[in-house]
């Protein structure tokens, strides 16, 4: 599924709940769902990260939808390869 289809998925699945519930709790939500990912990444088995990479993803398209962003031009920033330095991999002095 690529990420436009994905984030039409989840506006089809949870858009009038996510209108009702407001952006502000959306990405409530969405950091509660970073601090999942977070123990299943260092605690977690390779399942549980699935579930969670799966639901901050969901999250994210969420909240991106409700503050009219669309993921699909969001992700052509890095197509070129980094948006700082423009090469593949990227050789900029940060980590």
């Amino acid at each position: 599924m690529d990420i436009a289809a994905f984030q039409a998925q989840m506006r089809t699945i949870y858009g009038e709940r996510d209108r009702q519930r407001g952006a502000a709790r959306t990405f409530a939500w969405f950091t509660e769902e970073c601090g999942e990912l977070s123990r299943a990444v260092f605690r977690g088995a390779h399942e549980d990260r699935i579930v969670e990479f799966a639901d901050v993803l969901a999250w994210l398209a969420s909240l991106a939808d409700l503050t009219g962003v669309d993921l699909a031009e969001a992700a052509q920033r890095y197509a070129d390869g980094c948006p700082r330095c423009r090469v593949m991999p990227c050789r900029c002095d940060r980590d």
